[in-house]
């Protein structure tokens, strides 16, 4: 690894350009998960986990469907992500550094839900935060009302540390999702597989097939499982 770019002086220039958060993962914390190609994180040190806030009014207009409005602020927030992913990969290269960035939301495989790395993984390495029963990255400070993107890269930048699961006995996003597909299971770091947390399936015709199908609204989105999380709507009480 090459030491090329002060990470201060990186997260600040990123947080300038729109990032809410940017936190660092060591890929070895990332082996054995599934990338496409399979040998994608082969020479990449370092997995840069980038964070974008989603609109705190915006989220609570949800209600029991997505909006129009959630549909059209999440397509422009996924755009910023892969503008920050493009600035910051042009950044480490002119610091002769090679990095890839990932699309913040391109599925390769649509049985799976799959793309060429899981954003979320490198988020839960990083730092951002933990992995709620949802499966979504829940940050100590905006909840799970964010969307991640990320850049793969050689630079000798100092990694960060997971953070502590938080969930504890809360059942909020179980309770009200319209599928009925989370299944309200706790896990102190991540879960071995996704069927733990979740039924894909539900979750998938939910989004695909019943929400998909609302006008204006983009297929393979819902938001009531973020906009009821405490740790997202700091109105309500977070239990232990």
């Amino acid at each position: 690894m090459k030491s090329l770019i002060d990470k201060t002086e990186f997260i600040e220039k990123l947080e300038s350009w729109g990032a809410s958060i940017v936190r660092v993962a060591d890929t070895a914390k990332l082996s054995g998960i599934d990338t496409e190609p399979s040998d994608l994180l082969s020479g990449f040190h370092r997995a840069v986990s980038i964070a974008v806030r989603l609109s705190g009014p915006i989220m609570n207009m949800i209600d029991k469907q997505p909006t129009p409005l959630y549909s059209s602020h999440y397509c422009r927030v996924n755009a910023l992500l892969d503008d920050l992913a493009i600035r910051a990969t042009n950044l480490l290269q002119s610091n002769s550094a090679q990095a890839v960035p990932i699309p913040a939301s391109q599925t390769l495989d649509s049985e799976k839900c799959t793309s060429y790395i899981s954003h979320k993984a490198v988020a839960l390495a990083a730092g951002i935060g933990w992995q709620g029963k949802s499966l979504l990255i829940v940050n100590p400070d905006f909840g799970p009302r964010v969307r991640l993107t990320t850049i793969l890269t050689d630079a000798d930048i100092v990694p960060d540390s997971p953070i502590k699961n938080r969930c504890g006995k809360c059942q909020q996003c179980k309770d009200h999702c319209p599928a009925g597909a989370i299944i309200g299971a706790n896990t102190t770091s991540h879960y071995s597989s996704r069927s733990e947390a979740i039924d894909l399936k539900k979750c998938v015709h939910q989004v695909r097939d019943v929400f998909g199908k609302i006008p204006d609204i983009t297929p393979g989105i819902c938001g009531i499982c973020i906009k009821v999380c405490p740790w997202g709507n700091k109105t309500k009480t977070v239990e232990p």
